[in-house]
């Protein structure tokens, strides 16, 4: 072998090695990357418009983000209290949640004798997009709608009531329906009767089911309560072994929670979860292609007198066991005097997640008035440290 082939095929596998060496860190730094939370859009209030609050994402076919929320207007003097007049506005974004569109456009008018409010969004096996919403007509008079789009929100059919077995005042939150493996339509709800003491505070808890896209529903049997504890606001995750976790905004510290194994039907009694949290509500939802389950809290156990009761810091964890225990804990927003709640949880990616939540500040009177739209990314999430 020539000294001119040998020097030229140590050369050769030099610049080999240079080129993997160069390419292996390019997919290194690629994946070491992580997304830490980022506000993209702040709506916040102005002089004819008090407050936007309570809404939820959908992917549309065209690759866009929706966001359709509870704009608040000031019709009759409003200040953007939760029985003021609102209606639902959108908000779009084409480039997977980076920017998004400046003007508001009206989805749907007030159609309530009070306001239309708490938008979930869902899209559904079918393949058209349900949008949920509480028509609220007044203390005594307020369930949740449902109308279905075929031409990907363009246009929204007629409303269907979700409760017509009983009247009453019934919240449900926003981003709070779920559609099963086996295709039922299900939510829960918190029923708040007026009693001679008032507005009763202790919500009533049942779950309503539809197997027929949302044309007809049935209510469960009320979740068993014999205790003093304050239920409020609950959301349902469908479990591996086909049961329905509900979990409840509540007194006492923790969020509690409820199982039914027969679909929706029945309920068990309320039990104390492992999660500290003031009276403010969680949401839980599955990341994608995992067994795993990522969760939006106020991590709060009241410990710190300067906080105690507060709907801050807002936080989030994942758990790798159905929510018995959570792991990666880490606070998207830490202001003490910052008011984190109603957060909407869509995954525009795998790893890609996407918030809306009220963000507003306590001391300031803004507490429900601004909603954020924040991304973050698992692996920040997951990063020690990070």
């Amino acid at each position: 072998m020539s000294l001119k082939f040998l020097f030229s095929t140590i050369l050769l596998w030099v610049l080999l090695g240079i080129a993997f060496s160069c390419k292996s860190n390019k997919i290194t730094n690629k994946l070491s990357v992580s997304k830490e939370p980022k506000t993209v859009l702040s709506l916040q209030p102005s002089a004819d418009n008090p407050r936007n609050s309570e809404g939820d994402f959908i992917r549309l076919k065209n690759g866009n983000l929706l966001f359709v929320y509870t704009h608040y207007t000031h019709y009759t003097q409003g200040t953007g209290s939760d029985h003021d007049p609102a209606h639902l506005a959108s908000r779009y974004s084409e480039d997977n949640g980076k920017t998004w569109s400046i003007k508001d456009e009206v989805v749907l008018p007030n159609e309530g004798g009070m306001n239309v409010m708490s938008v979930s969004l869902l899209r559904l096996h079918n393949g058209s997009i349900a949008l949920f919403y509480l028509r609220k007509n007044s203390t005594v008079d307020c369930i949740p709608m449902m109308r279905i789009s075929t031409d990907e929100a363009k246009s929204w059919g007629s409303p269907i009531p979700c409760i017509t077995d009983k009247k009453g005042y019934f919240v449900l939150n926003n981003d709070r329906v779920v559609q099963l493996e086996d295709g039922r339509l299900m939510f829960a709800v918190a029923e708040h009767p007026t009693t001679q003491k008032g507005f009763s505070a202790k919500g009533n808890l049942f779950s309503y089911y539809s197997d027929d896209n949302g044309e007809t529903w049935t209510s469960s049997e009320m979740v068993p309560n014999n205790t003093e504890i304050i239920t409020q606001e609950p959301g349902l995750i469908e479990m591996n072994d086909g049961r329905i976790m509900m979990y409840i905004r509540a007194s006492g510290g923790v969020q509690q929670l409820s199982f039914s194994k027969d679909r929706g039907a029945s309920w068990s009694h309320i039990e104390a979860s492992s999660i500290y949290s003031p009276l403010s509500p969680a949401t839980i939802e599955k990341v994608p292609g995992t067994g795993d389950w990522v969760m939006v809290w106020n991590n709060n156990d009241g410990s710190d007198p300067a906080i105690k009761a507060k709907r801050t810091p807002l936080t989030i964890a994942i758990s790798k066991d159905e929510g018995k225990t959570w792991g990666n804990i880490k606070n998207i927003a830490i202001d003490p005097d910052g008011w984190y709640c109603y957060t909407a949880l869509y995954f525009t990616d795998p790893q890609d997640i996407i918030l809306g939540h009220c963000a507003g500040n306590r001391v300031q009177g803004t507490g429900l008035a601004i909603t954020n739209i924040t991304t973050l990314n698992l692996d920040w999430l997951v990063k020690p440290g990070g």
